[in-house]
């Protein structure tokens, strides 16, 4: 394919080897599948000119503990890389962050159990007992975002991918500081709202469930606070959130 010119600085400096496909293009970034070395790996490129709606970019975020890639007042693409190290190491699953080189992210694939790109959960029909699950699974994820002091701003079943080892929350450069957004307590229910409704087309039951107001209770008490988790073992992640968060009912 013709290489994309924002990814020939990668090229050249040798970060990847060859540009495969293009995965997707939206109004704010084109993502593409790349091969670094013997890895297939993927890199998002914004598109100029685009904004974040609210304005949501100039609010205060903070540094991840363990990497120098965050960013408290940035680009989009560095926000992004902040927050994928920072949740990262708070045990949300999440792609992996590799690099960050001329305004472009260079993240995991996520793949599914065959190895193809991992679906959107938008485009997936799911069992009763599916959405249950995958309703648990991701308030579980909220939960652990917002011990790190992280709300996500975005979240629906088209940030959510069905991959090998589980779900995967993806695009975050509308992720805010829930410490210093004063609109972060309405910005999580209405991410819970778009899950929950989503799920309750499968499980109608879903639908009567309300985790927002409990859980940003527990925020503001101060017992959401989580210690950092290495990063590998993802089955092993969920079930630590969902251990502290059982304890607190």
């Amino acid at each position: 394919m013709k290489i994309p010119e924002r990814l020939r600085p990668l090229l050249e400096e040798g970060l990847i080897d060859e540009v495969i496909c293009q995965l997707m293009s939206g109004k704010e970034a084109a993502v593409y599948m790349v091969r670094c070395g013997g890895e297939i790996r993927c890199t998002k490129v914004y598109k100029d000119g685009c904004k974040l709606r609210g304005c949501r970019r100039e609010r205060l975020l903070v540094r991840p503990d363990y990497y120098d890639c965050g960013a408290r007042q940035g680009s989009r693409q560095e926000i992004e890389a902040g927050m994928l190290c920072r949740l990262a190491m708070a045990g949300v699953t999440v792609p992996r962050f590799y690099n960050l080189f001329a305004g472009v992210l260079l993240m995991e694939l996520i793949t599914d159990p065959l190895g193809y790109v991992a679906p959107q959960l938008s485009s997936v029909a799911l069992t009763p007992m599916q959405a249950r699950e995958y309703h648990k699974i991701l308030i579980d994820q909220i939960v652990c975002m917002l011990g790190a002091g992280i709300v996500h701003g975005d979240l629906s079943p088209y940030n959510v991918l069905i991959g090998e080892q589980g779900l995967v929350i993806i695009d975050l450069p509308q992720a805010i500081n829930a410490d210093t957004d004063y609109q972060a307590r309405y910005i999580i229910k209405r991410d819970i709202d778009h899950l929950t409704a989503y799920f309750s087309r499968f499980a109608p039951e879903l639908a009567q469930s309300d985790y927002a107001s409990e859980i940003w209770t527990y925020y503001q008490r101060g017992k959401l606070n989580m210690p950092p988790i290495p990063y590998s073992g993802r089955a092993n992640r969920l079930k630590i959130v969902s251990r502290h968060f059982a304890g607190l009912n």
